[in-house]
């Protein structure tokens, strides 16, 4: 059976994912970066950034001659990450088997789904835009390192599939950077071989890469002639979810401590139920003025999910914790040892068997 392989991005998702904070930098180009007054650099741009001629490690401050009407944002890896668990729930709402890439982007397996890419793939661009208000490209292949070439091919938003049979076709006119692992040293190696695009790799043949390159040559081969087997290493839930809270004034008193769990227990109910899961285990942590930090524990007899149901077997861990007693300065919730939640509270994913 010919496989199927699917990657989805979010490009430049720090960048992409300011401009959703920001309504006003909807049409304005966005980097995002280290401070430019401490030669801080790039880490991501909007496709109109890039365009204008920033690239990525470039100085910030080079990076705004280029494009003089781009607003430099800080980076805020809290919230990116925070995004990127909403991003990796939304695409297991429709593929219940994702392997995340780095932030902003992950792998699904589409092999004998039933279901055409195409559909899987507008299903994902559609729930990305509506859940998190971000593009989303999606490229389909019979490889992971194609189908991530594939989407590549797109700007900011689509779809682009690299037909089964036409990897070769597709590959052959692409410079020779475009294949991972060929940074500008490989690079450099094989222009002094004459050697400049994909189609020249090809041509040059297996057994001179390994002697110029070594082991790492046999694996540029394999990749420009459209040899990848790697699988998607794919799990249908995150395996623990937590939330914290910052504790303002004294800390000391009972029931404003209580809220702030009563808050952790809905924001996690809402993490649940975009994973479809439920908590089998339930661990409460103080942290006082001074840094020290107190968890206390409970493994459940059944698995929960409701903001109510934490609630019920949180506090007591917050009793057990000590809370009152001293101030407490932050509250953490996590959960563990998850399991998928019964088929009447999951919405059912857009093919069975992922």
């Amino acid at each position: 059976m010919a496989r199927s392989i699917l990657f989805a991005e979010v490009p430049g998702f720090y960048a992409a994912v300011e401009r959703a904070d920001d309504p006003k930098l909807a049409t304005r180009p966005v980097v995002v970066g280290g401070d430019p007054r401490k030669r801080g650099r790039v880490q991501a741009a909007t496709p109109d950034a890039l365009a204008a001629g920033v690239c990525l490690d470039m100085p910030m401050l080079e990076a705004l001659r280029y494009c003089p009407a781009a607003r430099a944002v800080p980076t805020d890896m809290r919230r990116y990450r925070e995004v990127d668990r909403r991003f990796v729930a939304t695409l297991r709402e429709i593929v219940p088997r994702i392997e995340p890439f780095g932030l902003g982007a992950g792998y699904a397996d589409l092999s004998g789904s039933g279901a055409p890419g195409e559909e899987i793939a507008e299903a994902m661009r559609r729930a990305v835009r509506e859940a998190l208000s971000l593009p989303l490209r999606v490229g389909l292949a019979s490889g992971k390192f194609l189908a991530r070439l594939a989407a590549q091919e797109l700007p900011e938003e689509g779809v682009f599939r690299i037909p089964a049979g036409e990897e070769d076709r597709f590959l052959a006119p692409l410079p020779v950077t475009r294949l991972e692992g060929v940074g500008r040293k490989t690079a450099a190696s094989l222009a002094e071989l004459g050697v400049h695009t994909i189609a020249d790799v090809v041509a040059l043949g297996r057994d001179r890469l390994h002697a110029a390159l070594g082991a790492h040559g046999l694996r540029v081969f394999a990749l420009a002639t459209g040899r990848d087997d790697e699988p998607v290493h794919g799990f249908r839930h995150p395996k623990s979810i937590s939330r914290e809270s910052r504790v303002e004034g004294d800390g000391v008193d009972y029931a404003g401590l209580s809220e702030h769990v009563a808050g952790l227990a809905h924001q996690l109910e809402l993490e649940l139920l975009r994973n479809g899961v439920a908590a089998s285990r339930i661990i409460v942590k103080l942290r006082d003025a001074g840094g020290a930090v107190v968890t206390r524990t409970r493994t459940l007899p059944t698995p929960i999910a409701t903001a109510a149901a934490l609630l019920q077997e949180a506090l007591p861990l917050l009793d057990r914790a000590g809370a009152g007693a001293r101030p407490i300065r932050g509250i953490g919730i996590q959960l563990a040892e998850l399991v998928a939640a019964t088929e009447g509270r999951r919405q059912l994913p857009l093919f069975p068997g992922g």
